[in-house]
């Protein structure tokens, strides 16, 4: 057997680059703490090899969803202006502290608060979206400072690409479909991670093993979660955006796998519930409706 192999990491980062794909986050908020958990891999190797595997497969789903339309050129280029100079600042930074427990937990509560708006906004009403994501009017400047501080934690640890930018967006830009919002981070996180890799390859821990393994898991994966996402209704993304939050914070402020394989549980159960409520909801004003219509 191959030493540089290993099957169990590249089985691991095959589901982790099916969600990567499918939602557009989660591959630093879940790749890097797999890592770090399951394989016992030092932080700072960790970050560095997720980023330099992140710079090949990110490019692998932004081209499917390129071809499906679903991608705001003009917001990949503001993002991108903040974000690439401020990621490779960001591998200085985990060069001269490793991976701060402080960043990752604060990282972990700002994803719960993610969370929980997102259950809030889809309580509150649906997610209309434009009908092109070129149809949204940019703004530069809250943009442009996204970019910033998002490269500049992608570089320290690895996450934030998805994770963090899709949150921002999702704020900024709330026209934007679930479609066209995982399409848009995708593209754009492509020089982002690009930038923090070269970084980390230069001044970080990067371990060739570690890296082909994830590669050899994450590439076929993204593609697949990227190919279901560029057609899939936008409520299925948006549930899995959630989920996919949740797992990610929980698992960066240490929660232990049974807790979070039960919440994980108990918000796909409650995920569920609530689709079934609103299809009955909007079942029942469809023929409400269609009562009331005159007839000709």
């Amino acid at each position: 057997m191959d030493p540089l192999i290993d099957w169990a990491l590249i089985a691991g980062s095959f589901v982790v680059a099916i969600v990567v794909g499918l939602t557009g986050m989660g591959g630093g908020a879940l790749m890097t703490p797999m890592m770090m958990l399951f394989f016992n891999v030092p932080p700072l190797a960790a970050v560095s090899s997720d980023l330099v595997a992140s710079a090949v497969m990110k490019p692998v789903g932004s081209v499917v969803h390129l071809r499906r339309g679903t991608v705001n050129l003009r917001l990949v280029g503001w993002l991108c202006v903040g974000s690439v100079p401020a990621a490779f600042c960001g591998v200085f930074l985990a060069r001269a502290f490793a991976v701060s427990d402080a960043v990752k937990y604060a990282l972990g509560v700002a994803l719960l608060l993610a969370v929980a708006g997102m259950a809030l906004k889809s309580w509150l009403g649906g997610r209309g979206g434009s009908s092109d994501a070129n149809d949204i009017v940019v703004r530069p400047i809250p943009t442009l400072l996204v970019g910033t501080v998002g490269g500049l934690v992608v570089g320290v640890s690895s996450v934030g690409s998805g994770s963090l930018i899709i949150v921002a967006l999702l704020v900024l830009y709330p026209a934007l479909k679930a479609n066209q919002l995982v399409g848009t981070d995708l593209v754009q996180a492509v020089p982002l991670v690009a930038a923090a890799a070269l970084g980390h390859l230069l001044f970080g821990d990067f371990q060739l093993d570690l890296t082909l393994s994830l590669l050899i898991g994450s590439i076929p994966g993204v593609y697949l979660g990227a190919r279901i996402s560029s057609r899939a209704p936008g409520g299925l993304i948006r549930a899995m955006l959630a989920i996919v939050l949740l797992a990610s914070a929980l698992k960066l402020l240490d929660v232990s796998n049974t807790l979070t394989v039960w919440a994980l549980l108990a918000a796909t159960a409650v995920t569920v519930v609530g689709w079934r409520l609103r299809v009955r909801a909007a079942a029942r004003a469809s023929s409400g409706s269609t009562d009331l219509e005159p007839a000709r």
